[in-house]
């Protein structure tokens, strides 16, 4: 039967390679240097998590011959992730006015000293001569009695408390930047205090099992959950912006279905680009298949703007109470003038309309504003569209296509009296 620890770690390292994965594509799709440091935190992490689950630990001892040397590529993991953190943040928050050189120049330094600690961590481990019990989460105090054992922590600590705690300082400069940066600079910032509290937690503990006493182990082994807390939250500051944008994306993609199937599944097919357009598309890339979407409403709206009629705009605004805000009462008559016109442009088998029909809404354009929303940016349009989406089934948008409908069937009554008289 597997450990229960095991499992928890290898579902997290099942989580952490997922997440590698997506940031690559990502990449692949737009290269930048962050997305590249992104890509490597999570897949490190996910190998860390691996190597440091009981069974793995276990495994790499076994393979090495020797029981604790898992320990190295753990502790050079987590160095290396906490190295990624800080390197994106020092790219992301330069000082104001400085040039490029002086950030490249101030990365390239921390690179070098994270390069250098990891090289020392790792010359003074293979010399050191390690003992008892192979307990990866009691490996400090355990070992702490051997010379190059405790060098090695030494240079643990203290490089995660210069980079802990210059990223923490560093991530405060929030000043000019995107939201989605801001988002990952504020977990950053409070990950890396967290971080810190491993650092105050070991420090002790080691210290005094230097000296032969073991009476602070435990609280060497509380300090390793504040870094598997600390790591969880700059992992959660990498991805929280873009799963959250994603979800929307989600979310939208399916609040414009019906929308979609108004004016292009139900007007003409041929609008779409692929056969998958008619699905809601809230799996997988998102945005690629949101902005296909946008496309193929925008052309269908073009598709039956010459059916709207100007009756429909005067009926939402005669059945208004007055209290809608400015975008509602927008997406309230687009709406309902999209309904109309697809009704009408199914009615005429997508023939060209009379000319009558062309003269009033060229005139309700110009003088009601039929269809509003023809000068919306384009970077607002998928607001704009959501709204309208949801808008379709408002009761507001029913009385007025109803009202519609009964003035029509009169005009058209008395229009039929009078030829017969």
């Amino acid at each position: 039967m597997c450990d229960p620890t095991t499992a928890v770690y290898l579902l997290m390292t099942v989580i952490f390679l997922i997440i590698a994965g997506w940031k690559a594509l990502v990449f692949l799709r737009d290269p930048t240097l962050p997305l590249a440091l992104m890509s490597a935190a999570f897949f490190v992490g996910g190998v860390v998590y691996a190597m440091a689950s009981p069974a793995g630990y276990q495994l790499l001892g076994d393979l090495f011959g020797q029981a604790r040397i898992a320990t190295l590529p753990i502790y050079v993991g987590i160095l290396l992730c906490y190295a990624d953190t800080h390197i994106l943040t020092l790219l992301w928050t330069p000082a104001r006015d400085a040039p490029r050189t002086r950030v490249r120049r101030t990365v390239a330094l921390w690179t070098a000293a994270y390069g250098l600690a990891i090289a020392a961590m790792s010359v003074v481990f293979l010399h050191a001569d390690l003992d008892g019990p192979a307990d990866p989460l009691r490996f400090n105090t355990q070992q702490a009695d051997d010379p190059y054992a405790l060098v090695f922590l030494a240079i643990l600590l203290v490089v995660l408390t210069c980079g802990t705690l210059n990223t923490w300082q560093r991530s405060r400069r929030t000043g000019g930047t995107a939201p989605q940066v801001r988002h990952a600079l504020r977990w950053f910032g409070g990950s890396m205090l967290v971080t810190f509290g491993y650092v105050l937690c070991s420090a002790p503990a080691i210290i005094l099992a230097a000296f032969g006493h073991q009476e602070l182990q435990t609280l060497g082994v509380v300090g390793s959950y504040f870094g598997i807390l600390g790591c969880v939250g700059t992992c959660y500051g990498m991805t929280g912006a873009a799963f959250t944008a994603w979800l929307r994306e989600r979310r939208d993609s399916a609040a414009l279905q019906p929308l979609w199937k108004l004016v292009v599944g139900d007007v003409d097919t041929g609008l779409m680009y692929s056969p998958t357009s008619a699905k809601p598309h809230v799996w997988g890339v998102v945005r690629i298949m949101l902005t296909r979407r946008i496309i193929e409403i925008l052309d269908g709206i073009r598709t039956v703007q010459p059916w709207a009629s100007a009756e429909v705009v005067q009926a939402v605004h005669d059945l208004t109470d007055r209290t809608l805000s400015g975008d509602e009462l927008e997406a309230i008559v687009t709406a309902a003038v999209l309904r109309d016109a697809a009704a009408r442009y199914q009615a005429s088998a997508g023939a060209e309309p009379p000319a009558g029909v062309q003269g009033r809404a060229a005139q309700a354009a110009h003088a009601a504003g039929v269809l509003p929303g023809a000068r919306t940016a384009a970077q607002d349009e998928r607001a704009r569209l959501v709204r309208v989406a949801r808008a379709l089934q408002h009761p507001l948008v029913v009385a007025a296509l109803d009202h519609v409908a009964i003035r029509r069937n009169a005009a058209a009554d008395d229009f039929s009296a009078s030829n017969h008289r």
